[in-house]
C-alpha cells in the first residue's frame, strides 16, 4: 500500500485536488549542492528545506489553513566554493529570474502570499523581494532562514555556522542513511576575517571558502546527536507551521497594526 497523499504537498497531490482548493499560502523550500564536511550529504540544504517546508505547511494545514509548500529548488548561490568539486553555484541573478517566475505563476493562480524557505546561508532575497514587490504587487512574498526561527544555544552546545553540530543533528534526524559516522568528520575549524570591521559584522564580503576551511566544514560537528536535531526540527517546524497559518489568514492590505 501506498503512503497516503499529503494534500498540501504540491508534488504529491493531483490536479482534483487542486482545482477543488482555493490556496492561501505557497511555501517555496531553497536549498543548495554543495560539500557538508566529509561525513554529509552534498543535497543537505535541500533535505532540510523540503522537510521544513513539507511538514510546516503540514502543520498549517491541520490548522486550517490551506497552505501548499512547492518542490525544492536544489542550487544556491555558491560563488564562493567554485573552486570545491562540484559545489553547483546558482547566481543571485539566476535565482531571481526563477523567483519571477514563480510568483507569475501564483498571481496568474490568485494565490496571494509566497514564502520562501531558505536553508543555505548564501541565498539572500531580500532585494529579490522588494523589486518583485513592485511587478508583482498582488503576491506578498517573504522568506524565512530556518536555522533562525529559534535560539540555538539553547539547543546545541556548538551550533556552528556550516555543518556543524546543529545541521549535523538535523541530518542525523532527517536522513541518517546519508550520514558517514562522526569519526570522519572533520573538526570543522575556521580562519576569520583578519579586520575588526568583518569580525563584528558591519563589514561584509564573501569567504573564500577553501582559504577559510580546510574540510569546508565551519563549526565542529562531534557533539551532533539525532536527539537534539529532532528536538530542534520539530520546534523550528511548529513555529513556522504556526507562522503560515497565521499568515493565510492575513489580508496582504491589513499587515500592519
Amino acid at each position: 500500500m501506498s503512503a497516503k497523499i499529503r494534500p498540501y504537498v504540491l508534488k504529491e497531490t493531483n490536479w482534483k485536488a487542486a482545482k477543488e482548493t482555493r490556496y492561501q499560502v505557497a511555501v517555496l523550500p531553497w536549498g543548495a549542492t554543495e560539500a557538508h564536511n566529509y561525513h554529509m550529504p552534498y543535497g543537505t540544504d535541500c533535505y532540510e528545506a523540503e522537510s521544513m517546508a513539507n511538514t510546516s505547511a503540514g502543520i498549517a494545514w491541520e490548522k486550517g489553513a490551506k497552505v501548499v509548500a512547492l518542490p525544492v529548488i536544489p542550487f544556491g548561490v555558491n560563488t564562493g566554493q567554485m573552486d570545491v568539486n562540484l559545489c553547483m553555484n546558482m547566481n543571485p541573478s539566476t535565482q531571481m529570474a526563477i523567483l519571477r517566475d514563480v510568483v507569475q505563476v501564483l498571481e496568474a493562480h490568485n494565490v496571494p502570499k509566497l514564502v520562501i524557505l531558505n536553508s543555505h546561508g548564501g541565498n539572500n532575497f531580500k532585494q529579490m523581494i522588494r523589486e518583485l514587490s513592485i511587478e508583482y504587487p498582488e503576491v506578498f512574498v517573504c522568506s524565512i532562514d530556518w536555522w533562525k526561527a529559534l535560539p540555538q544555544n539553547d539547543y546545541f552546545d556548538e551550533p556552528g555556522d556550516h555543518a556543524g553540530e546543529l545541521e549535523t543533528s538535523v541530518m542525523l534526524h532527517l536522513t541518517p542513511e546519508l550520514m558517514l559516522p562522526l569519526e570522519v568528520a572533520g573538526d570543522g575549524a575556521a580562519r576569520q576575517f583578519k579586520l575588526a570591521g568583518f569580525k563584528e559584522g558591519w563589514v561584509t564580503a564573501q569567504r573564500a571558502w577553501t582559504s577559510v576551511t580546510k574540510d569546508t566544514g565551519v563549526g565542529n560537528p562531534a557533539k551532533s546527536t539525532a536527539e537534539k536535531g529532532k528536538a530542534y526540527f520539530e520546534a523550528c517546524t511548529t513555529k513556522i507551521g504556526a507562522f503560515l497559518a497565521d499568515l493565510a489568514v492575513l489580508d496582504n492590505d491589513d499587515m500592519y497594526v
